[in-house]
C-alpha cells in the first residue's frame, strides 16, 4: 500500500508572480522519524509503507496530485522592511480538504534551495525540526490554533550550522501560509491587481463572510486577538512576531526561537536575535497591533476611496488593544477560576502575577496549584501569596465551580525548555525516547499524569534554557 494524498490545490492556479514553481531537493538516505496518524486521518492521507513515507515526506518522490511552490512574501523583521522574502527553505506540496471540510495546506520545510533562499541553503538540522513538531503539536492539544506537523524524516545528510548536524524535514501543516507579509510584497511593488487576487483569494479561503479588504482586516484583526491573549494565558513567547511570520488565518506559525516561560517575568526573552526586548512576553500584544496597522496599510491601496478607507482601517486596529485585552481577561479570569463578572477582577488579576514576577513563581505551576494547599511553596516569600488570596477566596464566594473551570483553563504540561534541549541532545545520539515521550504527555495536557510528574519540573539552576535559537 502506498502513500496517497488527496491533493485539491488553489493557491498554485494563482498567477505564477506570485509563486516559484520549486520541487524539493532529494536527500541521501531519508528515515521517518515521525507520522501523525491523527492529522493523518484527518486530512484523508492514507499512509504507506514505512519507507515510501520517508521517501515522500523528504521530498525524494512527489505523491501524485502535489504542484510544489515555494511561496512569495516580504515583511518587517524587527521593524525593517525587507522588500523580498519568500520560502528560502520550505516548497508547498498542497492543499487538501479534510473530512471536517477544512481546507489546509502540506508543506516540506527544509527541503532544499529555493529562488528566496538568498544564499540559505535551504535545510533545517534536526533540533528545530524536533521542537517544531513537539511545541506545534502541544499548542493544538492546549487548545490554541495553530500550525500541526504530520511527519518529521532525519535526511541522512549533515547540515552546516554552528557546527555538523544532523539535517532533517517537516512536514508542517496549515490552513494557509498566507501572512501580512504576503500582502507586503505586493503592495510594496505597487500591483494592485495582484493585490486584489490575494485579498478576494484570502476572503474566499478563510473569511467568505468578509466584505471586501477592511472586512478582511476586521476578521484578521478578531481572529489575531484571540490569538494572542491564548499565547499570555499559557505563558508562551513566540520569540520572533515579523510580518512574515503573522498569519492571517490567526494561526501561529514559524516556530522558531520560541519558549514558553518557566519563572513569570513580564519582560521575559529567550530568543537569541531579540536584542533589544521587541518581542518580548509582555511586548506582544502591541506587536500584533503594530503587524495589523502593516496589513492595514496594504489593503489600503487597491481600495478606490483611500481616504475612508484610512478612516475605516484606523478604527479597525484602534480596537484591537481592547479587543486583546477583554480576551486576555475573559482567559485569565478563567486561570483563577472565574466565569462572572466583576469589576475588580483585572486589579486582582495583575496583583497575582505581579507578586509572582516578584517572588520568582513558575507561571504554569503557580496556576495549576490555585486550588491546591501547596500552592503558596510556589513563591519566594509564601506570605505574599497568602495575601493575595484572601481577596481572591472572598471572590470565589460567588462562582459555582470555580476549581473544574481552573483545571480546564491551567494545563499541568507545558513543552519546557530545558525538557525539549533534553529531547534534542538524546534525539541527535539517536535516542528518540524522550521525543516520543514527551509528544505522549503533551496530548493530555491538562490532564493530572503522575507517571510523568517529572514533566511538570522548573529546571534546575544547571538546566536553564537563557536562549533560544531560529534554527535557520
Amino acid at each position: 500500500m502506498s502513500l496517497t494524498i488527496p491533493f485539491d490545490n488553489s493557491y498554485a492556479r494563482l498567477p505564477d508572480t506570485f509563486f516559484a514553481r520549486q520541487a524539493p531537493m532529494p536527500v541521501r538516505a531519508p528515515h521517518l522519524v515521525a507520522f501523525n496518524e491523527e492529522l493523518a486521518q484527518i486530512l484523508r492521507v492514507t499512509p504507506g509503507e514505512v519507507e515510501d513515507m520517508a521517501q515522500t515526506f523528504a521530498g525524494n518522490t512527489l505523491p501524485e496530485g502535489a504542484e510544489p511552490i515555494a511561496q512569495l512574501y516580504s515583511g518587517h523583521q524587527f521593524g525593517t522592511y525587507n522588500p523580498q522574502l519568500g520560502d528560502g527553505r520550505a516548497v508547498l506540496l498542497g492543499e487538501t480538504v479534510g473530512t471536517d471540510g477544512v481546507r489546509r495546506d502540506i508543506q516540506l520545510k527544509g527541503s532544499g534551495q529555493t529562488p528566496f533562499s538568498r544564499r540559505g541553503d535551504g535545510r533545517a538540522w534536526l533540533g528545530p525540526v524536533l521542537r517544531e513538531y513537539v511545541v506545534s503539536e502541544a499548542m493544538h492539544t492546549l487548545g490554541i490554533p495553530t500550525t500541526r506537523a504530520l511527519a518529521a524524516v532525519e535526511t541522512g545528510e549533515i547540515v552546516l550550522r554552528e557546527g555538523p548536524m544532523p539535517g532533517a524535514v517537516l512536514t508542517r501543516v496549515a490552513q494557509s501560509h498566507l501572512r501580512v507579509g504576503t500582502f507586503q510584497v505586493f503592495a510594496g511593488r505597487r500591483q494592485v491587481e495582484n493585490l486584489k487576487k490575494l485579498t478576494e483569494y484570502a476572503i474566499a479561503r478563510h473569511y467568505p463572510q468578509a466584505d471586501g479588504p477592511m472586512g478582511l482586516l476586521r476578521a484578521v484583526r478578531d481572529a489575531q486577538a484571540q490569538l494572542i491573549s491564548q499565547w499570555m494565558s499559557v505563558g508562551f513567547i513566540h520569540g520572533v512576531m515579523n510580518t512574515d511570520n503573522s498569519s492571517i488565518a490567526g494561526e501561529t506559525i514559524d516556530y522558531g526561537p520560541c519558549a514558553f516561560m518557566d519563572s513569570y517575568h513580564p519582560n521575559t526573552v529567550y530568543s537569541s536575535i531579540d536584542r533589544m526586548g521587541r518581542y518580548a512576553y509582555s511586548n506582544q500584544p502591541d506587536i500584533a497591533v503594530w503587524n495589523l496597522a502593516q496589513l492595514a496599510t496594504s489593503l489600503i491601496q487597491q481600495v478606490e476611496d483611500p481616504e475612508s478607507a484610512v478612516e475605516e482601517a484606523t478604527e479597525i486596529v484602534h480596537a484591537m488593544p481592547g479587543l486583546i485585552q477583554q480576551h486576555w481577561l475573559t482567559r485569565f479570569r478563567a486561570k483563577i477560576g472565574l466565569t462572572t463578572e466583576d469589576e475588580g477582577d483585572e486589579a486582582l488579576i495583575t496583583d497575582l502575577l505581579t507578586r509572582m514576577a516578584h517572588n520568582n513563581a513558575d507561571f504554569t505551576n503557580t496556576f495549576r496549584a490555585l486550588d491546591r494547599d501547596n500552592v503558596r511553596d510556589q513563591f519566594l516569600t509564601p506570605q505574599a501569596f497568602d495575601e493575595w488570596a484572601k481577596g481572591w477566596k472572598e471572590r470565589l464566594t460567588r462562582e459555582q465551580n470555580p476549581q473544574a473551570v481552573m483545571n480546564a483553563a491551567n494545563p499541568a504540561f507545558i513543552p519546557r525548555n530545558h525538557r525539549v534541549e533534553q529531547m534534542i541532545q538524546a534525539a541527535v545520539q539517536g535516542d528518540y525516547e524522550p521525543f516520543h515521550r514527551l509528544n505522549t504527555v503533551l496530548a493530555r495536557p491538562y490532564e493530572d499524569q503522575p507517571e510523568a510528574a517529572d514533566l511538570t519540573h522548573p529546571p534546575t539552576e544547571n538546566e536553564v534554557v537563557h536562549a533560544t535559537f531560529c534554527g535557520t
